[in-house]
């Protein structure tokens, strides 16, 4: 019988299987895709099997160096609705995604600290997560993503902070159109667990205990990556919250646009759906009840001090948590 060229399956070429598994090349492992990476594998239901299975993706999606074309564009459309037939009924949400996260954190970091995390890789993580909440049991719906194509060059896109959810999808919807980055806290960089995957997606990195000084760092930091071309996304509450509290809502955004002479994308976002840890802030109960929402305003130009824009963008997510039916997140400053 005529052997398979290399590479053509992952799960068959012979440098791919860890030493001691060979045997397993005979378990029906069923790959329906064989991009950048494997789709739809039937994961074996032996406990043993199953780490080796664990333990051999890993092995493959820590070996990928570079991605050249993105997975999906999810932003092709200005729609997008999570397919019904993604969605399981499942005992354990929860337990099922963080086993996923895990997963896709692992192999992210290893490529990160190998400085091979490009922003195809980016993209494809992030939309193995998204994958990951459908699967769980979460639905999806993003709305507005034309207006992310309504402009020439890069903008800073500006939005309310719910979950640590946004910065997990955020990159699959925006950086195939705009690439994109994050103005992040510091201790978000030096943390074992998100820290390398930060730090590879050129971030803006902020200390939260001197404003006047992440001011400055803001601004210089954010005029180059915006000169290279790199759009900005910055949550301007102090901390992630359900509550949307437009008094703590900085201008550091409108600052940094207005200087720059891009335009600010607003961005509303319902993330209730991945509550708060009572131990770690972000292994928190996945609720499958909540529907996720991200919309995307029309692009806006500053003008004067850009005041009108600021009020422009809280006006345009308090309609939308109006609209979801999440009135009562809306803080009411007296």
């Amino acid at each position: 019988m005529a052997q398979k060229a290399k590479g053509s399956n992952p799960f068959t070429h012979p440098t791919f299987w860890p030493h001691g598994v060979t045997w397993l090349t005979h378990h029906p492992f069923k790959v329906e895709s064989t991009g950048s990476r494997p789709v739809g594998v039937t994961k074996p239901q032996n406990f043993v099997l199953r780490l080796c299975y664990f333990k051999i993706c890993n092995k493959y999606w820590g070996n990928m160096k570079n991605l050249t074309d993105f997975e999906k564009i999810i932003a092709k459309n200005d729609e997008y609705f999570t397919d019904s037939s993604k969605i399981k009924k499942l005992l354990l949400p929860s337990f099922f995604f963080y086993t996923n996260i895990i997963r896709v954190i692992h192999y992210s970091n290893k490529l990160g600290v190998n400085n091979v995390y490009n922003g195809f890789q980016w993209v494809s993580s992030s939309l193995d997560l998204l994958d990951s909440f459908e699967k769980s049991g979460v639905k999806f719906h993003f709305t507005g993503m034309s207006n992310i194509k309504k402009f020439d060059g890069p903008a800073v896109f500006i939005g309310n902070h719910m979950s640590t959810m946004e910065t997990l999808i955020l990159p699959a919807i925006i950086h195939p159109i705009k690439k994109v980055c994050f103005v992040v806290k510091k201790e978000l960089t030096t943390y074992p667990l998100f820290g390398p995957v930060n730090n590879a997606r050129y971030p803006i990195i902020v200390g939260r205990t001197n404003p006047r000084e992440d001011l400055k760092l803001v601004m210089e930091e954010g005029a180059a990556r915006l000169k290279s071309g790199r759009s900005i996304i910055i949550f301007p509450q102090r901390t992630r919250s359900f509550g949307f509290d437009a008094k703590s809502f900085n201008t550091l955004g409108i600052k940094l646009a207005k200087q720059n002479n891009v335009p600010v994308v607003p961005m509303a976002i319902l993330t209730d759906a991945w509550k708060n840890g009572k131990i770690i802030k972000e292994f928190g109960k996945i609720d499958t009840s909540r529907q996720v929402e991200v919309a995307f305003g029309q692009p806006l130009s500053i003008t004067g001090n850009g005041s009108e824009q600021h009020r422009m963008i809280l006006d345009f997510i308090k309609q939308k948590l109006i609209e979801w039916g999440r009135k009562e997140y809306i803080l009411l400053n007296k």
